[in-house]
């Protein structure tokens, strides 16, 4: 009898902290600036050099949550409150147009659900893990100031932009050892990145794949070690430009793998999302503008989340 009673509690403490894990997924999944499944159009932009463009946005996300039946939740839900900050400056890297940008995250979440047929609700609020990205053109439009680049913008209606980049998201966010749910990962996600756009009239086409890579969070639930497998993802936009500055994108990401590894044992939790988004853009005053997304996210897997995010977001161009 003892030998079943502490079988039964191991089971049961595998399961709570494979349920947690899929939580912690599922949230990085809904901040749409901390994870693969971002939707980011006009990504490769050129800016030209002594601009500085701040930023800040508000989103919110909510939608079902589903686990493996084995773990004995039902009717899970999450929403998502996010405020944003922004600083992006680009640089010259030799003859190179680079760009360096800073993110800082405040979440606030609310999960609810049945757990083993009770009511459970968990809330957080704080600042999520903030990210640091270096980016850099390697094909298009070199480094060249607000003038420069106004000619080649113009001389060039038809133009390739290829650019690569590496994000680092910090292990800075709000995180509590003896918490299962908590806002930061406590673990560093790089982010290596390459994409392309094609813009030709009033038309862009944009590609861009990524991998993310995790180190080891060795202090997940009571000193457990916690590992995950990279993720790959990709994204693709349509953009089209109309006068006075306005455009609006229709785009498309997936994304898959990012098994976790709890105590060295896998969790066969395989991730497999696909997303469709609808943004608009437009001036507000002279360099400054609104963007506004719509987001739907839904997994391919046994296990994940159906979410809908709508996002809003200011900035603002300044130039020496």
């Amino acid at each position: 009898m003892k030998y079943l009673k502490y079988r039964t509690r191991g089971q049961l403490r595998r399961s709570t902290l494979r349920m947690a894990f899929i939580f912690i997924c599922l949230l990085s999944i809904a901040n749409s600036k901390s994870n693969a499944q971002d939707i980011e159009p006009r990504r490769w932009t050129p800016l030209p050099l002594g601009s500085h463009v701040i930023s800040a946005g508000y989103a919110y996300t909510q939608g079902e949550l589903i686990f493996d039946p084995l773990l004995q939740v039902e009717d899970a839900t999450v929403s998502i409150n996010i405020i944003g900050l922004a600083y992006l400056r680009p640089f010259k890297l030799g003859n190179k147009l680079a760009r360096l940008d800073v993110l800082i995250p405040l979440s606030t979440a609310r999960w609810e659900g049945l757990l083993a047929g009770v009511s459970t609700t968990v809330k957080r609020n704080g600042f999520a893990d903030p990210r640091i990205r270096l980016s850099v053109n390697l094909i298009g439009a070199q480094a060249m100031g607000l003038k420069e680049m106004q000619e080649y913008i113009s001389s060039h209606p038809v133009n390739t932009t290829v650019g690569v980049s590496i994000a680092a998201t910090l292990p800075l966010g709000q995180y509590f050892e003896e918490k299962l749910l908590n806002l930061g990962q406590n673990q560093f996600i790089l982010r290596p990145q390459i994409g392309m756009v094609h813009k030709w009239k009033s038309w862009s086409y944009e590609l861009t794949g990524s991998v993310f890579l995790y180190t080891n969070n060795n202090n997940f639930s009571d000193g457990s070690s916690k590992k995950k497998d990279p993720v790959f993802a990709i994204q693709t936009h349509l953009i089209r430009r109309f006068k006075k500055s306005m455009w609006v994108s229709l785009s498309a990401g997936y994304g898959l793998g990012g098994q976790s590894i709890v105590n060295k044992q896998p969790n066969d939790d395989n991730r497999g999302d696909i997303l469709g988004a609808l943004s608009f853009g437009f001036p507000i005053m002279k360099r400054q503008a609104i963007k506004i997304t719509y987001l739907r996210s839904q997994t391919l897997k046994d296990i994940g989340s159906d979410t809908n995010s709508f996002t809003l977001a200011w900035s603002a161009i300044l130039v020496n």
